[in-house]
């Protein structure tokens, strides 16, 4: 694959990006494309490795390893690298619905495992992905793929996030009549609103949606099960429903000053700011960071999008808290290859409040106590204490208070990211499916629920995860649905 010794000659090559200082100006995508050239040097790091770890997409010590969706990377990595695009797509779709969307928002775990990774930075598995389905659009290599026959069988998909997009797609090529079900505004999940634009493009959700449409699938938007339409309704006019709705209930701070005008959970605030960006008509987001003193509770993803959206906001200052200590530069004895690697990264976000504020907006190993507010119940600081990880005979983990670190940071605008609990529970009591430690019981692989004809996948059945755990998801429940209506499936399955 790639170049026999290509990981020997080259160097890994990084996107390039926009100016810091410049780029928090604008909600415009922060990176530049590749060269071909560039590309094609990347493609060539690929070595002939006779087991490709970057495609196993496993579990190992809790983090995923390698892709899910078990992408053909070095195959289309050597075509890359010989520049034959076309073909590169072709193989790339053979198992990733929407690579737009994994080359702009996943965190890449193929990277993780990849076998130059071993001792060397991995090869730019990402971003060669991102630019094959760029370059599919470009030169008008994706068109409408209209199935030729129809099997006159119904399916109802609630949910519209990566999950219910990709088992759509699937089921429609399959023949099957599928109307998808959103209660939002727009179609997209997650993908259109909990993903700040910078990182994701809407224009890119939108073109994926608009494909969709022009192949035969409805979008029914601003419904919601239980009030537009219940779900009875639904599985007496389908013959079968699947439940995509995500993983949405936000984890919740439950410390004195809650109630606090000022204190958000981070996935109001990003859809907020998303839906003004995309309708001028909204005026500016009610949650608004001009001018104020931000902090957010989260170490994660989510709240490192809060640190970008604010900082474009033209916030005063902002911090994220995080409650585990600084990772270190390099692997730890326990996390080798090829788990992914907990080392420390400067994110976009983090890279922007540098420039801007001389420093980095992380805070390790601390702890919110209670939030103060004024007379009038506004917000106007947050107090804190560090914590020491202390880890126990029995290797679990302990977090104690060190005493004399209290702090109090002003404060005017707090975001809580601390992950989610689960699918909101309403829609799921509509439909009488049971749950599992606040998810849909729905085994993965089978993905029956225990109502007839009603399946479930995505975050909802397996937990808040990562799109590319999503797409598989999608994928797998879509092949279980026409076997389930036809008795037998054509479509690719990795469980069969």
């Amino acid at each position: 694959m790639g170049k026999a010794t290509g990981f020997m000659e080259y160097k890994r090559e990084e996107a390039e990006e926009r100016s810091p200082l410049s780029r928090i100006n604008d909600f415009k995508k922060y990176s530049a494309p590749f060269s071909d050239e560039a590309l094609s040097r990347q493609g060539a790091r690929c070595m002939d490795c006779a087991t490709p770890f970057c495609h196993i997409g496993m579990e190992i010590g809790g983090s995923t390893s390698g892709c899910p969706i078990h992408n053909l990377i070095p195959e289309w990595n050597d075509l890359v690298y010989r520049g034959r695009w076309k073909d590169a797509l072709d193989r790339l779709l053979k198992t990733n619905n929407f690579p737009e969307f994994t080359g702009a928002a996943c965190p890449a775990p193929c990277e993780g495992s990849c076998t130059v990774a071993i001792s060397d930075p991995a090869v730019a598995i990402k971003n060669i992905e991102r630019t094959i389905i760029d370059k599919g659009f470009e030169n008008g290599w994706i068109s409408p793929r209209i199935p030729q026959k129809r099997t006159g069988k119904k399916v109802a998909i609630v949910g519209s996030g990566p999950a219910g997009l990709a088992s759509a797609d699937q089921l429609n090529q399959a023949g099957h009549s599928v109307t998808v079900f959103e209660r939002s505004d727009r179609a997209g999940g997650l993908l259109m609103y909990g993903i700040p634009n910078m990182k994701l493009e809407k224009k890119d959700v939108e073109r994926r949606v608009n494909l969709l449409t022009q192949e035969g699938i409805d979008f029914v938007t601003n419904t919601e099960i239980g009030k537009d339409i219940t779900a009875e309704e639904l599985k007496a006019q389908f013959d079968a429903v699947i439940l995509c709705t995500g993983a949405q209930k936000q984890r919740d701070l439950k410390i004195e000053g809650r109630e606090s005008d000022g204190v958000h959970f981070a996935m109001d605030y990003l859809t907020q700011s998303t839906k003004s960006l995309l309708d001028p008509s909204v005026g500016t987001p009610e949650i608004n960071a001009e001018g104020k003193d931000v902090i957010v509770i989260g170490g994660g993803d989510t709240g490192a999008d809060c640190v970008a959206t604010a900082l474009r906001q033209k916030c005063k200052t902002v911090v994220q808290f995080g409650k585990h200590p600084q990772l270190g530069l390099a692997r730890a004895t326990e996390n080798m290859w090829p788990a992914f690697p907990h080392v420390f990264t400067l994110d976009y976000a983090y890279e922007e409040a540098q420039q801007k504020f001389g420093r980095d907006p992380r805070e390790y190993s601390i702890q919110t106590t209670k939030l103060v507010s004024d007379e009038e119940g506004k917000l106007k600081e947050l107090h804190t204490v560090q914590m020491e990880k202390i880890r126990q005979e029995d290797g679990r983990f302990l977090f104690k208070e060190v005493p004399g670190t209290e702090k109090v940071w002003p404060a005017q605008l707090v975001f809580i990211a601390i992950g989610f609990e689960g699918p909101e529970q309403p829609v799921l009591a509509q439909f009488g499916v049971d749950t599992l430690n606040t998810r849909i019981a729905a085994k993965y692989g089978n993905f029956e629920t225990n109502v007839e004809g009603v399946f479930a996948a995505g975050d909802a059945r397996r937990g808040q995860s990562l799109i590319v755990w999503a797409i598989n998801e999608g994928r797998e429940v879509a092949y279980k649905v026409d076997q389930y209506l036809m008795g037998a499936s054509c479509l690719p399955t990795v469980n069969a």
